[in-house]
């Protein structure tokens, strides 16, 4: 038999000048942050919210984002080796991101956030996950260009052969799988947000990001190959065990806020001046 398979040899390397390297998955996972402070900005005005705001949320979102996913890779994958080289913790050139930490550290970051600025944190948070979920979308779409967190070999026509890995039999793009998932996600968040005239019930769009992303990866971690060796014995694999308190944090904030539980006594609401 046959098979149709794509052979995929994607440069992650854009250019190089001097000791300056610019890469696909750098340049896109920018353009996350940029396209997302677009679709932000257009919730802020529609709502009468001040742009200073969105700024000061905007340095809140990539410093939690870098850190949180940095640490999430190196405490929850590799943590005896990054325990043992401490200093290595802030190579971030090296790789090695994982999006469980950048969540745990995002929502840390818009707890200060909403403290700080004294705004409703669950206003903030419903509408920063819309944008979340984009910005997942261009990430997964980094990972691809990197020819990295591949799956399974398969017989499908759409298997992809990463020949910069020096694989020679198609795989699952998982990265694709999932980063059309996230972006779909998206649009579906972004639809019920306009639908409620951006007023939606406090927790139920951060509930429902939390079950329907973290499901995807849960589902989709079945058809990746391992990413660190302790895995290999694992009935379920990191990704898998960490995305389970995630769901279950989702239904939680889902029910609550289907009856209207999570109220905040802090006025969030703007003159537009």
């Amino acid at each position: 038999m046959i098979l149709n398979f794509i052979n995929w040899n994607a440069n992650p390397e854009i250019f190089h000048l001097g000791g300056l390297s610019v890469r696909w998955y750098g340049l896109l996972f920018a353009a996350g942050f940029y396209v997302g402070y677009l679709v932000m900005e257009r919730f802020f005005k529609k709502e009468n919210v001040p742009i200073a705001v969105l700024d000061k949320l905007a340095m809140y979102m990539i410093v939690s984002t870098v850190i949180g996913a940095r640490l999430g890779h190196c405490l929850f994958y590799e943590p005896a080796y990054y325990l043992s080289n401490p200093i290595e913790i802030l190579y971030i050139w090296h790789g090695g991101l994982a999006s469980h930490g950048a969540a745990i550290g995002i929502i840390f970051a818009l707890f200060l956030f909403s403290k700080t600025q004294k705004k409703s944190f669950w206003w903030v948070i419903d509408r920063i996950v819309i944008v979340v979920a984009l910005a997942g979308f261009f990430i997964r779409t980094g990972n691809l260009m990197n020819s990295e967190i591949y799956g399974h070999t398969t017989n499908l026509p759409w298997g992809f052969v990463f020949l910069r890995d020096h694989e020679t039999i198609p795989r699952h793009p998982t990265q694709i799988y999932e980063a059309l998932c996230y972006l779909a996600l998206f649009f579906v968040l972004r639809w019920y947000y306009y639908k409620k005239e951006g007023n939606p019930n406090n927790g139920f769009l951060f509930g429902s990001f939390l079950i329907i992303l973290f499901s995807v990866r849960f589902v989709i971690e079945f058809l990746k190959e391992t990413q660190v060796n302790f895995e290999k014995e694992m009935l379920l694999n990191m990704g898998q065990l960490l995305s389970i308190p995630f769901i279950i944090a989702g239904i939680v904030l889902v029910v609550l806020a289907n009856k209207d539980k999570l109220k905040e006594k802090t006025n969030y609401k703007y003159s537009g001046k």
